[in-house]
């Protein structure tokens, strides 16, 4: 069968996912003058009423602002989010210890999905030439042919839909990503965790008052497990516990009302009389899986690129899969730009640019894990944090701890991770030297910082 022409609509763009990177998407490419038809799956999510339990609430950072500023709509988005200005750790007797994220004014936003992807949605829908339907879902896509089959929820019929380009941008499970894997050479893999995670809330105090500190990301670190909490604008905290699927401290062990009681109250002993729906958020919220996809090429010709989760899915523990998905929205923007309407050429350099750095970004979210699951609670782990802080005091411009650089600059993953990697051997031969943070000043550490210093010119 030869390929089907599309005279009618050269810039007309159909997008495959209206989530949070679809609906980013779908702006940039309408202020490039594309007509713009965006499917999603899902209802309307501003009518059927929000999924919770079945997201973590997303740490949006500088790459994410930097994507919002790119379309104007920064300033609306942070209506919705609150700043967390670091960590704060709650050991099992209820004890607290914090960690900055970064400079006195630096700030990670937590936004919760639904309201994120409200807002959006609200503004794609002002956007002229964007075309917003949802229940459509995609069953089959024929990347040959250039052909999309999909079932309209409401009718229950189905139709084939012809594309000139198709961004899939429809998840860690695409259905776009499902159609290039049965194209030549298309390499792909996904990992699991041996982990799940389940959405937990803490209630909000007298008067809709926050009961813990209201501008941090709070961590209870138990070793082989976690849980975290970040705030809502409404007093409440949205709590993720990540949790084994099986074993003696697992999804798998807590059967009972019992059961889950007993091991909060031993367990997370601060936060559990502040979770009155516990039981019922336990048993009734979805477990859900934590998957790594790697894949490419990203680009099938001309016609189809994946942009977000269904290119490059990680895991949630460095807070930026919403980030790095906003982020291919900017570099996107930026080369279209460069290169004007060749897409042949655009797909293939935004995959040539974007692949490396999202590998790195997939590694530190695993490394992130266990910093956050074991390490956070550990003194020397908390000395060496202080002491990586005098340093980038002391040589501002060779010292950016792996953090920041992450979240607070446009330093690209995979530079990052090497510095990041760098800097690990480096305090891997300092801190036997530094067993409090008045050593930093003795002059024999002085001079091994000042050996390290010149290695890294």
């Amino acid at each position: 069968m030869p390929a089907i022409a599309h005279p009618a609509a050269p810039a007309a763009v159909t997008i495959l996912g209206g989530g949070l990177v679809g609906s980013l998407l779908s702006l940039y490419l309408a202020r490039h003058g594309h007509t713009v038809n965006m499917l999603e799956r899902r209802p309307d999510p501003r009518l059927a009423g929000a999924q919770e339990g079945r997201s973590i609430n997303l740490a949006l950072s500088d790459r994410g602002w930097r994507a919002l500023e790119g379309v104007g709509i920064a300033e609306q988005i942070r209506q919705v989010g609150i700043p967390m200005y670091g960590r704060v750790m709650h050991d099992q007797q209820g004890r607290l210890t914090s960690q900055a994220y970064g400079k006195q004014d630096q700030a990670i936003y937590s936004v919760s999905r639904a309201g994120l992807n409200r807002t959006l949605l609200d503004l794609v829908e002002q956007e002229a030439g964007v075309q917003v339907r949802f229940e459509q879902q995609c069953l089959s896509v024929d990347v040959r042919n250039q052909l999309l089959e999909v079932r309209d929820g409401a009718t229950g019929t189905v139709a084939e839909q012809p594309y000139a380009r198709l961004f899939g941008v429809d998840g860690a499970y695409s259905a776009v990503r499902g159609a290039l894997q049965k194209t030549d050479r298309f390499d792909y893999s996904q990992s699991y965790l041996e982990y799940g995670y389940k959405e937990l809330n803490i209630a909000a105090g007298p008067e809709g008052t926050w009961q813990l500190e209201k501008h941090a990301l709070h961590i209870w670190p138990r070793g082989q497990y976690m849980m975290i909490a970040l705030p809502n604008l409404d007093g409440t905290f949205t709590c993720t516990l990540f949790f084994p699927y099986e074993g003696p401290h697992s999804f798998a062990a807590l059967q009972t009302e019992e059961q889950v009681r007993a091991f909060f109250e031993e367990v997370f002993p601060d936060a559990t009389p502040l979770m009155p729906e516990l039981v019922e958020d336990f048993f009734q919220n979805p477990t859900g899986s934590l998957v790594t996809v790697r894949c490419f090429p990203w680009s099938y010709q001309d016609s189809v690129l994946l942009l977000g989760d269904a290119a490059h899915a990680i895991v949630p523990f460095y807070g930026q899969g919403m980030n790095a998905g906003f982020e291919d929205c900017t570099v996107l923007n930026e080369l279209l730009g460069q290169l004007g309407p060749d897409w042949a050429a655009v797909f293939k350099a935004f995959e040539q640019q974007r692949k490396p750095n999202t590998d790195a970004m997939a590694e530190m979210a695993i490394y992130n894990f266990e910093e956050m699951r074991d390490r956070v609670a550990d003194p020397r782990f908390l000395l060496q944090k202080k002491i990586e802080s005098k340093l980038s005091a002391q040589y501002p411009d060779q010292w950016v701890p792996l953090y920041p650089q992450v979240t607070f600059s446009h330093t690209p993953y995979a530079e990052a991770w090497t510095s990041g990697q760098r800097q690990d051997r480096i305090m891997a031969r300092l801190m036997p030297h530094i067993q409090a943070e008045q050593d930093y000043d003795r002059p024999e550490v002085q001079q091994l910082i000042a050996r390290e210093m010149a290695t890294m010119q």
